[in-house]
């Protein structure tokens, strides 16, 4: 008696990049890992200003690296990727109302792009003073 197999579509590695949608959800995952990465060089930054001058100034070395540099500029891409996203999908995860009426998709992006602005406005002015 011979045995009965499903059959199986092989599926490139690669099958996500040939749609855009698929792409961007990708890279979209792909990016928690350099938001991962900030916050570890933002403790590493806090841990040496902690641990005084000689420390600090060590970070700078550090971070000064151009492979540190090149890194930071890729995950700086990544994190406007996922913010950028991550905003877009809120009003999609969330039902927002006002007075029983539900809030325009729009508005919700606008209100978080307004509040982003406004948290950098408040740290640009607080590290600058």
């Amino acid at each position: 008696m011979s045995e009965v197999r499903a059959y199986r579509r092989t599926l490139s590695t690669w099958w996500w990049v040939r749609k855009p949608s698929y792409f961007l959800f990708v890279m979209r995952e792909l990016s928690s890992i350099f938001v991962a990465w900030f916050v570890l060089y933002l403790l590493l930054l806090i841990a040496a200003v902690g641990r005084g001058d000689a420390a600090y100034q060590d970070f700078l070395d550090f971070a000064a690296h151009p492979v540190v540099v090149v890194v930071n500029v890729v995950a700086l891409a990544f994190v406007v990727l996922h913010t950028v996203t991550w905003f877009s999908l809120t009003p999609k995860a969330m039902a927002a109302r006002i007075g029983g009426r539900p809030v325009p998709p729009a508005a919700v992006i606008a209100s978080q792009y307004v509040g982003l602005a406004v948290v950098s406005a408040f740290v640009v002015w607080l590290v600058s003073r």
